[in-house]
């Protein structure tokens, strides 16, 4: 079908609709690099304690607080741990030198910081024929300078978590936090929710790669890496990005290869009204629908399926089709990969605007402060305005000024 009008609601229901299968997900593992930025499919119960051991929270001293009961006090020092030694047995009345992270012996209840400490001018060696205490054990004596309380500065077994309970849970996007938190346990996989499969096709004779000398007439194709780039940022895993002129043939070929690899299929150009629209002339008789949404950019709108798999046919204005994303795609695929939505806000222009009456406008803004202001330029093709942009006012279609300080809709891009 094509020709017919619709809202900007209406058409992302009609979206919403054709993508829903896309929100029934399966799970897999993934090691934990590569689940940066995924969504965890279950909850995450920690295998062991953390810490794992009582160990020094600093350089110092380890003592048992029962001997100490004034200060200034000197002890022998026995031994000198670092991170990474084994654990050993104190002696009460002596002191172990221990380095942050390193086990506390056996016996002591608390570390004396280095800097509550000194080591006596006199310092008296421990007999050199006390084997059983390391040589850098018998260098000297520590004297302690403040009575410590019993725990301090030391971390307990299982006091940031214990084994059992819950590291991490199911719906939590993973962040560089949440890598740490799981190395730190011991995990090298996690389950997470998989990503929808997303295909990405630019169309128009016009359009050469990225790296080409521009012969005349020719652009360089940005819609395919910008919509390749929008849908992974919102947790697509994009399966193929690819290019066709005006060739019905081609394009039909690479819509079947895309279709066949993909769970929704991008694609730019060629919906419009001119001589040219391979994607209207091969969809089109394939019994896609073709509407013109009441809005500005990204007017010309088109669903299909190909072998049941929904095709979204965008315009082919580089800002018309960020916008059509992110105005009908963005939603579903972040719902889809589990992701949270996107929620607009509310702001307050800093500057006068008109919109033009009758359509709904999306139009490239920037915050300011605590306000919004909008973009000059309201060309679709001016893609570096675009780049500029954080957020698209959302202006309704019975809307002609904004004055300053009016509140206005943004949704951030």
């Amino acid at each position: 079908m094509t020709g017919g009008r619709r809202s900007v609601e209406d058409h992302a229901r009609h979206v919403a609709t054709l993508l829903s299968p896309l929100l029934i997900r399966g799970t897999e593992p993934v090691p934990l690099l590569e689940a940066l930025g995924r969504v965890l499919a279950e909850d995450v119960v920690a295998p062991i304690d953390l810490p794992t051991f009582r160990n020094s929270q600093m350089d110092g001293y380890a003592v048992d607080t029962a001997s100490l009961t004034a200060v200034p006090a000197t002890l022998p020092v026995r031994a000198v741990l670092a991170a990474g030694d084994g654990v050993v047995e104190h002696v009460p009345g002596t002191a172990t030198k221990i380095m942050t992270g390193a086990p506390l012996p056996t016996g002591a209840d608390a570390v004396v910081p280095v800097e509550d400490t000194a080591v006596p001018a006199e310092d008296t060696a421990v007999p050199a024929e006390d084997t059983a205490v390391p040589a850098e054990g018998r260098r000297h004596r520590v004297t302690v300078q403040t009575l410590p309380e019993p725990g301090a500065y030391v971390r307990e077994r299982g006091s940031d978590i214990r084994g059992g309970r819950t590291l991490l849970p199911a719906g939590a996007v993973v962040a560089a936090r949440h890598v740490a938190a799981l190395a730190a346990v011991g995990l090298t996989h996690v389950s997470v929710r998989t990503r929808p499969r997303v295909a990405v096709i630019s169309t128009g004779s016009e359009l050469v790669p990225g790296g080409s000398v521009l012969a005349p007439g020719k652009i360089h194709d940005s819609n395919g890496p910008a919509l390749a780039a929008s849908a992974a940022a919102n947790g697509a895993l994009v399966i193929s990005v690819d290019r066709s002129g005006d060739d019905a043939e081609v394009f039909a070929a690479k819509l079947a290869h895309a279709a066949s690899v993909a769970e929704v299929v991008f694609t730019s150009g060629g919906v419009s009204k001119g001589d040219f629209e391979v994607v209207k002339d091969v969809l089109g008789p394939r019994g896609a629908e073709f509407v013109s949404v009441a809005m500005q950019p990204g007017g010309p709108q088109g669903t299909a399926l190909v072998d049941s798999v929904p095709v979204l046919t965008f315009p082919g204005n580089p800002v018309s089709a960020l916008v059509s994303f992110e105005v009908f795609a963005r939603a579903v695929l972040r719902a889809a990969a589990g992701l949270p939505a996107v929620e607009p806000e509310t702001r307050p222009l800093s500057t006068r605007l008109s919109s033009v009456p009758g359509k709904r406008q999306f139009l490239r803004g920037r915050r300011d402060g605590g306000a919004v202001v909008a973009i000059p330029g309201a060309g679709s093709h001016l893609i570096a305005a675009m780049a500029t942009a954080d957020v698209l006012l959302d202006i309704p279609a019975d809307t002609t000024d904004l004055e300053t300080g009016e509140l206005v809709k943004v949704l951030p891009l």
